[in-house]
């Protein structure tokens, strides 16, 4: 059995960052989604009232699209998961959901050469964690993207956050976890409430498309 890494980091301004992300994130994703498990929820934390922390809700809203039997998305543009409401939508999430595997989402401050970097490991994020907020933690599998620099006003730092790096994060992640979920779906026979999958089915293909899109600014 290959053996999976704890923490992976990649590089958005890598020219293949989609293409890594993607595989990084099948290999976790087969690794930790055991039989133990039932729903799959994508918990995107954020808020769209500043610039740095809207990762999570611009990820939401581009994953909302996704809609299979036992695939969940919490938090996007129109209806955000932050720190406010975070403790209640955990709770609805465990009311609502048999056994539920949790990938959690957000943003972080780091050091400088850290930052347009995408994290992702085993176990919960630590949400409010870089603004030091005492948050729940939350997700059995976790994804970070670092979008500033931290030691200093942190909320300052977060409102003056290039939308330009949010974008082609969200774009990466989103386009990952989509492909990845919908070859879940094909390989598992997945009841699909909406058909949302990739024309020829073929990675390189579905991959080259979210490229062309990511690079045109769309």
């Amino acid at each position: 059995m290959e053996r999976i890494r704890d923490e992976i980091s990649i590089d958005v301004n890598h020219p293949h960052a989609l293409t890594l992300f993607s595989r990084e994130f099948e290999k976790m994703f087969k690794h930790l989604y055991t039989d133990e498990y039932n729903d799959v929820v994508i918990l995107c934390i954020g808020t769209d009232r500043s610039t740095g922390d809207c990762l999570g809700p611009l990820v939401g809203h581009k994953l909302k699209l996704i809609q299979y039997s036992n695939i969940f998305i919490y938090g996007t543009l129109d209806n955000p998961v932050h720190a406010k409401n975070l403790a209640d939508v955990i709770k609805e999430i465990e009311t609502k959901h048999e056994r539920p595997f949790i990938i959690s989402i957000d943003a972080c401050l780091g050091k400088p050469e850290r930052v347009g970097r995408i994290g992702m490991g085993k176990g919960p994020l630590r949400p409010g964690a870089g603004v030091n907020k005492t948050l729940p933690e939350v997700g059995h599998m976790h994804i970070i993207g670092v979008v500033n620099i931290s030691g200093f006003m942190e909320y300052l730092i977060l409102q003056n956050t290039r939308l330009n790096l949010i974008m082609r994060m969200a774009d990466t992640i989103s386009s990952g976890i989509h492909f990845n979920i919908w070859k879940y779906v094909k390989g598992n026979s997945v009841r699909p409430l909406q058909q949302q999958r990739p024309d020829n089915g073929k990675e390189t293909e579905y991959i080259k498309a979210a490229n062309q899109k990511k690079n045109s600014g769309l």
